[in-house]
């Protein structure tokens, strides 16, 4: 009826038997019946003993109802012996208007040892008496008073204790029988609801909790929530979701492993590529065509960027990034640079903005805030391009001084963030938003700027069209 727990082999209690949560419901169903049955039975054993004496007082009215209207001494001494071996008493006495007068006695009654006085009830002292005679009654003599007959004050008799003894002791082994029966009933009853509603339940979870340890991927090992409305259902429904979102994140670390493992193997084959452009760069760098010496630096400094970018991709998957070397750095010069590097003017489609004075310097690292700006206005040229001809397509950066700190506003009139991703967007492959987009570059972009001291955020524009990404920078004075 219950489970046993293997006990540790190592440990101290070795091969001791414990029962499981099934059996340990059992054992203590079967105490908490034995327990109210004890308390039942404290007060009805000494309600027992005076039920006993009040049915031999009784007796003892019946008999002083006889012999008070006989003269003294007309009774044979056989009758008179009889009777009082009939009731197991020793003398009968009949007290009216202050006169004793004993109706019947032994020839030898022993001394009295005890006295009982059913006229008046005391609760606490009654069960203390009974448990004395369950105790130490023998063969002591007892003095029992109770209300006589007609007009008298009180009949007493005098009894031996070891019958009374005898017929407490045959009430409590019935009671005791009756509390392992009615123990056993309930614990049994007890124990198969508890099982069929709380054990099994929790038993099939924690097996299938184990199964899904050993083999996530497997879509049988997932709890199917039944229709329970309490604990157990919720628990069920909580375990379920669990199971779900333990299994996407499993399934997005399998995709990033994958990943690196792409990367690795194309990173070596995309480097020779970028330093044979390097080096055809570095050709046209010995022309003296004007339009191609005011060009071909700039290009061999994305060549270098790119190749260093290459070289380090594969530190996101280890969860590092290369430090960052902070200086102070003219904000507007940088902000035109990477301008010309996406070909974005005021003039171009979609046109450029830029709001800064020239003495904002910041703390930062050039390349990784060249990268962070990038890759902002990439993502914000990509959702301007799918808006219709006639919308208004503009990108507007502003920066400006806030106490301690330089704030770069950068603003679009795209479409904006959809609500669904918002909460994700700085997560790695969970904030894309757009087809084909993988979330990984303001994912990066965000651990940038945390490792130079700032932060980038979402502003909520109430309403209004378009993404608003507001970086914080540490400001520096002009040098």
């Amino acid at each position: 009826m219950s489970e046993t727990v293997p006990a540790k082999q190592d440990g101290p209690g070795s091969g001791l038997w414990r029962p499981g949560l099934s059996g340990r419901l059992m054992l203590l169903a079967i105490l908490f019946v034995l327990v109210a049955e004890i308390l039942i039975y404290v007060p009805s054993v000494a309600n027992f003993r005076n039920s006993w004496l009040s049915d031999r007082l009784a007796q003892a009215r019946a008999a002083a109802l006889v012999l008070e209207r006989m003269p003294p001494d007309t009774l044979p001494r056989d009758l008179v012996d009889d009777l009082l071996k009939g009731m197991d008493a020793s003398m009968i006495a009949l007290r009216i208007e202050q006169s004793r007068r004993l109706l019947a006695i032994a020839d030898m009654p022993p001394p009295v040892e005890i006295e009982v006085d059913l006229r008046a009830r005391r609760p606490a002292s009654e069960i203390m008496s009974a448990f004395d005679t369950l105790i130490f009654g023998q063969s002591r003599t007892m003095r029992v008073v109770g209300p006589a007959p007609g007009g008298g004050d009180f009949v007493e008799i005098i009894i031996n204790e070891r019958r009374l003894r005898m017929a407490m002791l045959d009430y409590s082994w019935s009671i005791l029988q009756l509390s392992l029966i009615i123990s056993a009933i309930v614990a049994a009853l007890l124990y198969l609801v508890l099982n069929a509603q709380i054990v099994r339940p929790v038993k099939a979870l924690a097996g299938n909790m184990a199964r899904f340890r050993d083999q996530p991927e497997d879509a049988r090992n997932l709890v199917a929530p039944g229709r329970r409305q309490d604990e157990i259902g919720a628990l069920e429904r909580s375990i379920a979701d669990m199971q779900q979102a333990l299994r996407q994140q499993l399934r997005q670390r399998e995709h990033l492993a994958n990943l690196g493992l792409a990367v690795a193997k194309i990173n070596h084959d995309l480097r020779n590529m970028l330093a044979s452009a390097q080096l055809m760069a570095d050709r046209l760098a010995m022309t003296s065509d004007p339009n191609v010496q005011r060009f071909v630096p700039k290009m061999l400094d994305t060549l270098d960027r790119a190749i260093q970018f290459c070289q380090t991709t594969l530190a996101y998957g280890k969860a590092q990034e290369q430090v960052p070397q902070i200086s102070a750095v003219a904000l507007v010069a940088l902000l035109h640079d990477v301008g010309e590097q996406l070909a974005l003017t005021p003039h171009t489609t979609p046109a450029l903005d830029i709001d800064a004075t020239p003495d904002l310097r910041v703390n930062a690292d050039p390349h990784h805030l060249n990268r962070v700006l990038t890759n902002l206005l990439r993502n914000a040229r990509a959702a301007l391009e799918t808006q219709p001809e006639a919308s208004e397509k503009r990108i507007s950066m502003k920066a400006s001084r806030q106490g301690t700190d330089i704030v770069v506003d950068i603003r679009d009139t795209g479409p904006g963030i959809p609500p669904r991703v918002r909460e994700t967007l700085f997560r790695a492959f969970s904030g894309g938003g757009a087809n084909g987009s993988t979330g990984l570059g303001l994912s990066i972009a965000q651990e940038l700027m945390r490792g130079m001291g700032g932060r980038m955020d979402l502003i909520e524009e109430g309403g209004q069209g378009g993404a608003h990404f507001r970086l914080w920078l540490p400001a520096t004075l002009v040098g």
